[in-house]
């Protein structure tokens, strides 16, 4: 890592999914996933966060994010880091709709409001895989079936009757373990409230439990609605607060969330 350089700093989150922005154009910086996992502890100069944001240039996109989590690993996709980023990119100078380069692809994003601040993300389609849709996995509580999908990302849901009582930090960390899950993934825990409301928790690889996951929000959504006869908008409440997905079979998903700027801190490397 480069000595002795400022670096600034933005921490911002998405429904109290905590990240720090670190806009990289020009670079300055050599080890992100190092400097992620100093930022990321509670003990850091910026109080500690879910994951760190690096924004790069990108032609034909206003700016590429790279997601590197709490324990240095990089992410495909983050759907509430992206609409942080948005709001940063939009107070920048962006317009109000562009898109974001991704590992998962261009993220098409648009503010639809200002107080608060809200943003819609394309997140793309939801994925099922071919062979199997659910497994039964042993773990404390259990068994437990979940059902597999992706959105750019990998995801784990979980039906539940009560999801404050599932013993969400156990049953995440038996996922990760299995094969079929060489890079991990991440693990939601779901209760149906009615047919467009759900109530989650989330488990992000690489960071453990989480007040909210934008692309674990979409993956519930669409499972729900494939599988439990939900409907499309849907609520899904989360620690952090409401995040609204759209998804129909066959379609890509969007989801609208809010942006908050907490803080901005310039440190020296």
């Amino acid at each position: 890592m480069t000595v002795g350089v400022e670096v600034p700093l933005v921490k911002m989150h998405g429904t109290h999914n905590f990240f720090v922005i670190l806009d990289e154009r020009p670079p300055r910086v050599s080890d992100y996933a190092g400097l992620a996992k100093t930022l990321c502890r509670f003990d850091s100069v910026v109080e500690g966060a879910d994951g760190l944001l690096v924004l790069s240039d990108a032609p034909g996109h206003a700016a590429e994010m790279r997601i590197f989590n709490a324990d240095g690993s990089e992410a495909e996709m983050c759907g509430n880091g992206v609409r942080c980023v948005a709001r940063y990119l939009v107070e920048r100078g962006a317009p109000d709709s562009f898109s974001i380069a991704t590992a998962a692809g261009a993220i098409g994003v648009s503010v639809v409001s200002r107080e608060p601040f809200e943003v819609r993300v394309d997140i793309g389609p939801v994925t099922f895989p071919a062979d199997a849709r659910e497994e039964t996995v042993a773990a404390p509580g259990g068994p437990w079936t979940f059902y597999d999908a992706s959105v750019g990302n990998p995801h784990a849901v979980l039906f539940v009757d009560d999801v404050n009582a599932a013993d969400l930090d156990t049953i995440g960390v038996t996922l990760n373990w299995l094969e079929r899950f060489p890079n991990g993934t991440n693990v939601h825990a779901v209760q149906i409230v009615d047919e467009h409301t759900l109530l989650v928790r989330h488990y992000e690889r690489g960071v453990g439990l989480t007040n909210a996951c934008g692309t674990g929000a979409v993956a519930c959504a669409a499972v729900a609605i494939a599988v439990k006869g939900a409907q499309s908008p849907i609520e899904v409440q989360v620690p952090g607060g409401s995040l609204h997905v759209d998804w129909a079979p066959g379609e890509t998903a969007t989801l609208t969330g809010p942006a908050e700027t907490m803080f901005e801190r310039t440190i020296v490397l």
